[in-house]
């Protein structure tokens, strides 16, 4: 019992003492200030333009830095949104008041993962949040961005209602979206949902019945309502990934099913994914002078905005486990866990299945396969004690935490 306290302290430390290096990522290449849209934290310039595609250097639209100025470290507990000028300002204000430190990835920015050449690789931040994307992912950023995840990432994807393409491409946020979710190099449909192709306005108070959750009951508060002035919904599929979970349904829907969904959480590999149907929760109402800008980020659904996407990014970028918690349903049972040198795993179906270890570093250290019985005993005595992912290879979103002492 010693070693195992000992090990949730040093797990424990080991979070706080990282959580003034966790940085966040918003994404500004995928034309997200394009038309009315601002969805960036900070633009010290507004001189790109959308045409028909990717931005260009002449227009009035803005084009956000990487850096926010003024800098990060004179904010205070008293700084407003308009600190920066941008249509998610206070929301990445918000992020810095946390601990966090937040950059922009600017028009021209590139989507990678471990490419040490690039300064702004995914693999040096904790949480990537891309707000209404309005250009498509090519095949290696979408493999960029799953490996992100796989190894441990935050993904919060962000969408709009069906036909709001705002830079004439043909192609709105929506159809983006999917385009990576269901045609990707890596796992087709390893989140476990679809964007759909809808247009919904509404103020919705059906909420997912779970008391313990993070986005609904995190440290910013408990999300009562959302509200959508022109969003999208999401129909889950747990059969690709028994993880994904609806939080915020609409109204009139079943608040445990997998149509109608406003607001879902899924994981994947070692990383989270978070997703919202619509972009207008986020903004802050102040940003580019020349868009029409509402605020729903602070005072949208009497206040519920802030505290849900706040919670959502703290979600996010909590990965590391500091306590021993039960760990999600899937397609085999462990015990003991924390456990010293054999775990026991009960499968929920009589078929093989090939197993893999992967370590915080998102590296697998070793692979078994259970054959056809319902349990095995494994001996892992010769793996260092520490906190581990237990993964079932034939479904990369069934995973177990772990913990050895």
């Amino acid at each position: 019992m010693r070693k195992i306290l000992l090990l949730v302290i040093t797990l424990f430390t080991l979070v706080k003492s990282v959580d003034a290096q966790i940085k966040i990522l918003f994404d500004a290449s995928k034309a997200e200030a394009a038309g009315n849209a601002d969805w960036v934290i900070d633009a010290d310039l507004n001189n790109i333009g959308f045409f028909n595609g990717p931005a260009q250097i002449g227009g009035t639209e803005s084009n956000a830095q990487r850096f926010p100025t003024p800098l990060q470290s004179t904010i205070t507990s008293t700084s407003t949104e308009n600190t920066w000028m941008g249509g998610i300002s206070a929301w990445g204000i918000d992020c810095v008041k946390k601990g966090y430190t937040v950059e922009s990835l600017p028009y021209n920015g590139q989507i990678t993962y471990g490419q040490s050449s690039n300064a702004q690789d995914l693999s040096n931040y904790k949480v990537y949040i891309v707000c209404e994307p309005n250009i498509l992912f090519t095949t290696a950023q979408k493999t960029a961005m799953m490996q992100f995840v796989q190894n441990g990432g935050g993904l919060f994807m962000i969408c709009d209602h069906a036909n709001s393409d705002r830079n004439g491409d043909n192609y709105d946020s929506q159809m983006i979206w999917n385009d990576f979710i269901l045609n990707n190099p890596v796992q087709n449909n390893a989140f476990g949902f679809k964007f759909d192709s809808v247009d919904v306005s509404q103020i919705s108070t059906n909420i997912a019945a779970l008391a313990t959750d993070t986005l609904l009951h995190g440290p910013f508060g408990n999300v009562t309502s959302l509200e959508f002035n022109g969003g999208t919904t999401m129909t889950l599929t747990p059969a690709a990934n028994a993880n994904v979970k609806g939080i915020i349904y609409k109204n009139g829907s079943n608040n445990n099913g997998n149509t109608n969904v406003m607001m879902l959480c899924s994981r994947y590999g070692l990383g989270k994914i978070a997703a919202l149907g619509d972009s207008s929760p986020a903004d802050d109402g102040t940003g580019d002078p020349n868009d029409v800008l509402y605020d729903g980020y602070i005072t949208g659904a009497n206040g519920n905005h802030k505290k849900l996407i706040m919670n959502t990014t703290f979600w996010l970028v909590n990965n590391l486990v500091t306590s021993i918690e039960n760990n999600q349903p899937s397609s085999f049972n462990i015990f003991p866990n924390p456990f010293s040198d054999e775990l026991t795993i009960s499968l929920a179906e009589n078929k093989n299945s090939a197993f893999e270890i992967i370590n915080l570093s998102g590296q697998v250290v070793y692979g078994f396969t259970v054959g056809e019985k319902f349990s095995a005993t494994i001996d892992l005595s010769f793996l260092t004690p520490g906190m581990y992912i237990l993964q079932n290879k034939e479904s990369k979103g069934d995973c177990q935490k772990i913990i050895k002492f």
